[in-house]
């Protein structure tokens, strides 16, 4: 980076970038699996499906949001010279470095349906839903205090992630104009023409 820059990802896209895959791989695994009989019976299957979804959807969201917190707190602004990645890029690289951890969850969750049917997948878009909840929570957060947080690419894990990991010091600051993603880590809607 020119002059001392740093290249800074999105903190709630990083959240996010797992949500979908989570979600949409939960789903057909659930949706497959709700079709076999399984060792338990449909019903059992898709009432623990339901109360796992329920867990794993609360835990992932609340899991460390004081870390969180700590770090938003301490956010130092952005430098003139950081470079901000784009949306795009922090999600490729998120789920290209999980790829293999992804296709393996589906595996497991649709593998778990021959003994509790859609149970598996339920967990999988549990964790989908629960890291958006998770994005949600830290858009609000930055609406709220008119500051986008970003963290130090080569502070995230070699997969693209853990941007509140032990290797992350410290966030970044800037105003919620910057960068392509909207507060929370959705894409930003294009403006309206008048």
């Amino acid at each position: 980076m020119a002059r001392g820059g740093q290249g800074l990802a999105r903190v709630a896209v990083v959240v996010r970038a797992g949500a979908a895959p989570l979600w949409w791989f939960g789903v057909f695994a659930a949706g497959i699996g709700v079709l076999l009989p399984g060792v338990t019976g449909r019903r059992i299957g898709v009432l623990a499906g339901a109360a796992l979804f329920l867990i794993t959807a609360a835990v992932v969201a609340l899991v460390r949001r004081r870390r969180y917190a700590a770090l938003a707190r301490g956010a130092a602004r952005a430098g003139k010279f950081d470079v901000l990645q784009d949306r795009a890029v922090t999600v490729r690289t998120w789920r290209r470095g999980h790829r293999w951890w992804l296709l393996l969850a589906f595996a497991v969750a649709f593998g778990s349906s021959f003994a509790v049917p859609a149970a598996g997948g339920m967990l999988l878009a549990g964790a989908g839903t629960g890291l958006r909840l998770k994005a949600a929570w830290l858009g609000r957060r930055e609406r709220a205090e008119d500051t986008l947080l970003w963290v130090r690419v080569d502070w995230l894990d070699r997969r693209g992630g853990s941007p509140a990991g032990t290797a992350v010091k410290g966030l970044r600051g800037t105003g919620l104009a910057a960068g392509d993603a909207a507060p929370g880590g959705a894409r930003r809607r294009a403006a309206a023409l008048v």
